[in-house]
Parts: C-alpha cells; sequence; structure tokens
C-alpha cells in the first residue's frame, strides 16, 4: 500500500516508523522523500450539468436559489444553459411551467418532469473538466520511476471526457521490467489519487489491458515481460460497483474507451523505442556472425590475389606469354593495368592477408555501428581533417563492393542490398560483340 501511496503522491514526503514492544530486531524505518516540487492543479467548484441531476437535487437547488424566476433558475443555477436555450426548455415542458413562474412554486411532480427532459435533451455543452484535479504525466512518471526503476515507461493522459453528465480525466502508464515486478500485466488503479486495492479482476483497467490491447502489435509480449499498467481516474462522480467502492466496472463506454486510448497512447511511445531497440540486436547479433567468417573469406581472397601473381609470373617465363596473355584476355577479360596494379602491390607487401583481414572487420564494423555511435563519429570526424573525414561515418556507412578484375562498366545488371551491391559478369557473347564493334 506504501508503495502505491508513493507512486501517486511524488511531490510529497513519507515516512512510516513501526516499533515491536517485544522485539527490537523487527522495528522498522522506511522514507521517501518527494521528487516533485509540482502540485496538482486544485479541484474547482463548478455548477450542475442538467445531465446529472435527480430529483432530489434540484429541489435542493430550488429551495436554495436566490433567483426569483424560473428561467433565471435554469440560466444561473445550471451550468451549459443560455437564455435562449433555457426559454426552450421551457415552452417543452408546457402546461404550469412560465418564465416568471418562482422557483419555491414548482411542485414535485414538476421537478419530476423537469429532471427527465434535462436528462434527455443532448443540446447542452459537456462539462470540459476544467474542475478535476488530475495528478499530472509528470509526477506520475516520477512516482512510477521512482518505485519500480523500470527499464522503459511511457505516461499519456486521454482528453477529458465527460458520462452523464460527470466529467472525468484518465491517466495512464505502461512500464516494462524493474525490480519486483513479475512476468505478464501487473495493473495498478487508482480513483481520485486513491489507491484501489481490491476486486482488481474485475476493474474496468484490469478488463481493457487484459482483453482490449493487443500488446503483439506494440512489440511487447504479455505473457513473458514484466509489464506494469497504470491508471489513475479523476471525476466528479466515480462510478464505483457496491457499497464499498473498491472497483469500477466496465460497463460505462466513456471510461472504457478513454482508457483504452490512453494505454494505447502510452503504448505507441514503447514502440518506437522498442523497434530502436531490436533493430540494434539484430545489427549486433549480424556483425557477429558477419565477423566469425572474415577469416575463411581472407584467407580465400587473399589465395586467389596470390595465384593471380604466380600465373603471371609463369606467363612471363614462358616464350609464347604474348599469345597466351591474348587468350587469358579473351577468355577471362582481365584488366591488364589494375592486374600489374595489385600485383606490384602484393609484390610490395602492400596488401597482406592481415590487412585484408583488418579491412574486412572494419567495414563489418562500420555497418554494424549503432546509432549512438554513429552519431558520436559524426561529431568527432567535423572536427578531423578532409582526409580523414572521407573515412568518417559522417553520411553513413561506406558501400561494401566485391569487384571482379574485369571490365564491368555497366550497372544495369546490379544486385542492390543494404550491405553491398553485386554486379554479375556479362555474357562472354556481349563482351565479344563489344569487341567486334570497336
Amino acid at each position: 500500500l506504501l508503495s502505491y501511496w508513493i507512486i501517486i503522491t511524488p511531490y510529497a514526503k513519507l515516512e512510516l516508523n513501526y516499533t515491536n514492544m517485544t522485539d527490537a530486531k523487527r522495528n522498522m524505518n522506511i522514507q521517501y522523500d518527494r521528487r516533485s516540487d509540482q502540485m496538482p492543479p486544485p479541484a474547482k467548484e463548478v455548477k450542475h450539468h442538467p445531465s446529472s441531476v435527480n430529483n432530489l437535487l434540484v429541489q435542493q437547488l430550488l429551495l436554495s436559489t436566490k433567483c426569483k424566476t424560473f428561467l433565471k433558475f435554469l440560466c444561473t443555477d445550471l451550468s451549459s444553459v443560455s437564455p435562449s436555450l433555457a426559454k426552450r426548455l421551457i415552452a417543452e415542458l408546457g402546461h404550469g411551467f412560465d418564465e416568471t413562474t418562482a422557483p419555491s412554486e414548482v411542485t414535485d411532480k414538476q421537478v419530476t418532469r423537469l429532471v427527465q427532459l434535462l436528462r434527455s435533451v443532448e443540446l447542452f455543452k459537456p462539462p470540459d473538466g476544467s474542475c478535476l484535479s488530475p495528478l499530472g504525466e509528470y509526477n506520475l512518471n516520477l512516482g512510477i520511476r521512482k518505485v519500480l526503476e523500470p527499464d522503459l515507461l511511457a505516461t499519456a493522459r486521454d482528453k477529458p471526457s465527460a458520462y452523464e453528465g460527470h466529467p472525468f480525466i484518465v491517466e495512464a502508464g505502461v512500464s516494462l521490467g524493474g525490480k519486483d515486478v513479475k512476468e505478464g500485466i501487473t495493473v495498478v488503479r487508482f480513483a481520485n489519487r486513491i489507491p484501489l486495492l481490491f476486486e482488481g479482476g474485475a476493474d474496468v483497467a484490469t478488463r481493457v489491458a487484459q482483453n482490449k490491447i493487443k500488446w503483439s502489435t506494440y512489440k511487447i509480449d504479455h505473457k513473458r515481460d514484466k509489464i506494469g499498467v497504470f491508471v489513475s481516474i479523476v471525476s466528479t462522480k466515480v462510478p464505483f460497483k457496491g457499497t464499498g467502492k473498491e472497483y469500477i466496472g466496465d460497463d460505462i463506454t466513456e471510461i472504457q474507451q478513454s482508457v483504452k486510448r490512453a494505454l494505447q497512447d502510452c503504448c505507441r511511445q514503447l514502440r518506437v523505442n522498442l523497434v530502436k531497440k531490436h533493430a540494434m540486436k539484430d545489427s549486433r547479433e549480424r556483425k557477429s556472425r558477419l565477423i566469425k567468417y572474415v577469416p575463411d573469406v581472407t584467407r580465400a581472397l587473399y589465395g586467389l590475389l596470390d595465384g593471380l601473381r604466380k600465373r603471371k609470373a609463369d606467363e612471363k617465363e614462358n616464350q609464347k606469354s604474348a599469345r597466351q596473355k591474348t587468350d587469358s584476355s579473351s577468355k577471362t577479360r582481365f584488366d591488364e593495368s589494375a592486374a600489374s596494379d595489385i600485383i606490384e602491390k602484393l609484390n610490395r607487401n602492400e596488401i597482406t592477408e592481415a590487412l585484408i583481414k583488418k579491412s574486412l572487420i572494419e567495414t563489418i564494423e562500420s555497418h554494424g555501428a549503432t546509432e549512438e555511435e554513429l552519431e558520436a563519429a559524426k561529431d568527432g570526424s567535423e572536427k578531423k581533417t578532409k582526409g580523414s573525414r572521407k573515412r568518417g561515418v559522417t553520411d553513413g556507412a561506406p558501400p561494401m563492393y566485391l569487384v571482379p578484375l574485369a571490365h564491368l562498366e555497366s550497372s544495369k545488371n546490379d544486385i542492390q542490398h543494404p550491405l553491398f551491391t553485386f554486379r554479375p559478369i556479362q555474357p562472354l557473347q556481349e563482351s565479344n560483340k563489344k569487341s567486334q564493334v570497336a
């Protein structure tokens, strides 16, 4: 119970002292300091809405009013009643009612007719909820964080609504994780900032959270995740069920829909963070899988380059190297200048197996960087020179190409992917036609 009070009153300092007269080891002192200086707005006194009155209330208003005429009574002692609307109501009431009738002269039968008319007319403006005193999203957020320390938390307030002329406001919070929270959905309820402890299964907040919210839509597993649902309802008349005032029924559609909208708003906020979190997790897993194959890919690439160097060396020793070179060029379509440049770098040890491995790992790391890492790299790269900026991540991760040593100028057959661009080798027939035309 104390933890519920801490959630709903973060602007107050609470302290509990318990002294056991027989065993001093059982003495207990719990203290919670205030976390907010923002107090909820005080409630305001307002006039009764015509749709919320009953016979007894109208009789009391007629006896206590200071108005001299029935028309003035309708305009002054009730809200949302203009003089023109009051005249229409008197005309609708018909015989026995007049604009100049004294309020004290209205009989019980006339009161019954008046109440029936007021509750059936739909021309009155609904109450705006300015008289209520909700806790506020800021305070609700602080209270939940103080007690549960959740991993993720979202709060929301639905727009003011009304049922039977009584205004109400629903505030809600949804948390994921935290200490002392069990798996599944745990619902904490408040009515006019008072914790509700009993009959939670029949309450509107529990029914909506368990049956009306599709948690999977918001990337939340309602069976395995530790979900905390907090609903606070403030109203001029809370529709409790039973005399014990232990829960609020779900038979009032306006309240049920308002609770659902508030919880859905919280879930949408959480979904944004969860999508980012899952994307970062997938990125880390993808990076780890790619790094696992780096040694094999490095050996394969270096083996291909070393084999190319050996073949070129054998061709130079062969007396028919010129003819073989022509045949080799016609079959593999190697770019001789590019191949020679690669061979020279191999001979000078500018391209080594360790360098290829390092370059592959750097490329994978840049593609697997998280959003925070990319932002940090972007901020740091702005302070570097132009040369270092080219290797940074200011414009996103650099594209990774696996290009063979051949003439592949055409890009019409490219296969695009977020991590690479695959450009397939063109058919030999097309290449031969181009050479014949040239």
